[in-house]
C-alpha cells in the first residue's frame, strides 16, 4: 500500500464517575497556563521556594519512593517547552524519555484525544472497536508486520513477545520433548522492568534486587557477531533480543553486518529476531523504524514510548507466522489497545509516517550533530558524540549529573544514559533548528561545571 492511499485511510472521530478522597488541604496553587508568546511572570523567590518545596513534600509523604526525581514541579508544555508552576520556562530535549515525538500540545493529536474521548474511550477487548482495527491496518501497512497485538508499555511489549516467542517454539515443533526456550540478550541493554523483561535487561543492579528473575537468558557482548551465531546454533535458544540502537544503555548502535548475522542465523536455526524499538522506533533516527536504516528486518518488533504522544500504549508487531501460533487465550489486557490511546496513535502515526516530516528529522538530527562536534568536540570531557536522527549522546569522561543538573538551572533539559557518563539527547521530533542551536549554546555554557567536578 502507497504512503498516499496509507494517509487516505479514515480517521474515526466519533459525566465521568468522580471518586472522592479526603486530603489534608494544601496551600499551593497551580500556575496558570502558559504556553508560546505568552508572557509568564514568575513570582517573588520565596513564594517561588514555597510553593515547589510543598508539592515535593507531598510527593514525598504519598507516592512510594521509586523516583530520584529532578526539583521541578512541571505544570504546561506547548511545543518544545515546559514551565514549571512559577512559570519558569525549560527547553525540552528530553521529550518525557523520547515520547512526546510531536511536543507538546500538539493541535492534532491534541484534537483527536478530544474528540475521541467525547465519543467513546474504553470498553475492554471483548468487543471490536473501530480505532483499533485502524491503528493496526496503518502499522501493518507501514511496517514488515502482518498482525499487531496491543498492550500498555514497552515493558508489556516485550513480556507479550517472550510468550510469543516461546508459544512459537512449542507450536512449531510439536513432536520435541524440549523445544527452545532459551533467550538471548546483549550487554548494555535495557527491556523493561516487569519480570520477563528485567531479565533481559543487562543493568546488574536493576535485576539483583528482585532475583530470581525468569532464567533462561544468556547476555552477549552488543555487536559480538561470533559468540552470538554460535549460541544460536546449539538450537536452545527460542529468540534473540536486540535494540538496533540502544538508548538506555548509551546510544550504541549496531552494525548492518550484526543485525544481519543475526538474522542469517535465527533463520537456519528456527530462531526468532526480536527488534525492541520502544525508544529508537517511530520517527526517531529519520527511518519510521530504526531498522530500516539496516535493511535487516525481525520476526517481531517492540514498540511504545511515542506511539500515543503521551498517552499509555504499547505494540507488538509480528509476522504471519508467529501470529499463527497465538490461540484465544494465549495473552490479553483489559486496557490495551483501547480507543482513546489508539486514535491518538493514528494521529501521531500519520504525521510521523510522512517522509517529508522523516527527512526534516535526519536533516535536524545532522544539524545538531554537526553542531555539538564543532563546539564541543576539542572539549577534553567529550569522548565521542554519536547515534543518528534526533536520539543523540554524549559520551563524557566523568559523570554526566553536573552537566544535566547545570543545564536544567539554565532552562535546558537534557537526560543521562549508558553508566551515568552518557548526556542522552531525545527531543520532540518537531524541534527546530533555532531551538537546537539555542540547545547547543546552553549546553556550551555549562560545560565548565565538569572542571569544577574535577577539581573537588
Amino acid at each position: 500500500m502507497s504512503w498516499s492511499m496509507l494517509l487516505s485511510l479514515s480517521n474515526p472521530l466519533s459525566p465521568a464517575l468522580h471518586r472522592s478522597l479526603t486530603l489534608k488541604p494544601t496551600n499551593y496553587s497551580v500556575a496558570p497556563t502558559a504556553c508560546l508568546n505568552v508572557d509568564v511572570r514568575a513570582p517573588d523567590s520565596l513564594l517561588h521556594e514555597t510553593r515547589s518545596a510543598e508539592i515535593i513534600a507531598d510527593e514525598k509523604k504519598f507516592i512510594v519512593g521509586t523516583y530520584a526525581r529532578a526539583p521541578v514541579v512541571l505544570s504546561s508544555g506547548k511545543g518544545c517547552k515546559l514551565y514549571d508552576v512559577e512559570g519558569r520556562e525549560y527547553l525540552d530535549l528530553t521529550s518525557g524519555i523520547a515520547v512526546n515525538a510531536l511536543g507538546h500540545g500538539d493541535p492534532d493529536w491534541v484534537r483527536a484525544v478530544t474528540l475521541q474521548a467525547d465519543v467513546l474511550t474504553h470498553v475492554s477487548n471483548i468487543y471490536y472497536t473501530v480505532p483499533q482495527v485502524e491503528l493496526a491496518k496503518r502499522l501493518v501497512a507501514g511496517s514488515f508486520a502482518d498482525r499487531v497485538f496491543f498492550c500498555n508499555s514497552g515493558a508489556e511489549a516485550n513480556e507479550a513477545a517472550i510468550k510469543f516467542s516461546r508459544k512459537f517454539q512449542r507450536s512449531s515443533r510439536p513432536d520435541e520433548k524440549d523445544p527452545p526456550m532459551e533467550f538471548i540478550s546483549f550487554t548494555n541493554s535495557f527491556h523493561g522492568r516487569t519480570m520477563g523483561a528485567l531479565a533481559l535487561t543487562s543493568k546488574e543492579h536493576y535485576r539483583s534486587p528482585f532475583e530470581p528473575v525468569m532464567p533462561g537468558v544468556t547476555f552477549l557482548e552488543y555487536g559480538n557477531t561470533q559468540s552470538a551465531v554460535q549460541l544460536i546454533q546449539s538450537g536452545k535458544i527460542a529468540a534473540v533480543f536486540v535494540e538496533p540502537i540502544q538508548g538506555e544503555g548509551g546510544i550504541y548502535s549496531a552494525t548492518k553486518e550484526f543485525l544481519q548475522s543475526l538474522r542469517t542465523a535465527c533463520d537456519n536455526a528456527g530462531c526468532l529476531l526480536v527488534y525492541d524499538e520502544v525508544q529508537c522506533g517511530l520517527g526517531r533516527t529519520g527511518y519510521l523504524w530504526a531498522h530500516e536504516a539496516y535493511g535487516v528486518y525481525p520476526d517481531i518488533m517492540t514498540l511504545a514510548k511515542p506511539l500515543a504522544g503521551g498517552l499509555p500504549i504499547g505494540a507488538v508487531l509480528v509476522t504471519e507466522k508467529v501470529a499463527a501460533a497465538i490461540n484465544f487465550g494465549d495473552h490479553g489486557s483489559t486496557f490495551a489497545g483501547n480507543p482513546l490511546v489508539c486514535n491518538a496513535g493514528i494521529a501521531v502515526l500519520d504525521k510521523i509516517s510522512n517522509p517529508t516530516f522523516l527527512a526534516s528529522v535526519s536533516e535536524k538530527g545532522q544539524y545538531f550533530k554537526d553542531l555539538l562536534a564543532k563546539k564541543l568536540g576539542q572539549n577534553s570531557h567529550v569522548r565521542e558524540i554519536r547515534g543518528f536522527g534526533l536520539i543523540i549522546g554524549i559520551e563524557l569522561d566523568v559523570s554526566a549529573s553536573p552537566l544535566v543538573d547545570a543545564c536544567r538551572e539554565s532552562g535546558l533539559l537534557v537526560l543521562t544514559a549508558g553508566k551515568g557518563n552518557v548526556v542522552r539527547i531525545v527531543p520532540p521530533l518537531v524541534i527546530s533548528k533555532e531551538e537546537l542551536a539555542q540547545a547547543a549554546e546552553i549546553l556550551v555554557s555549562c560545560f565548565p561545571v565538569l572542571d569544577q567536578g574535577t577539581k573537588n
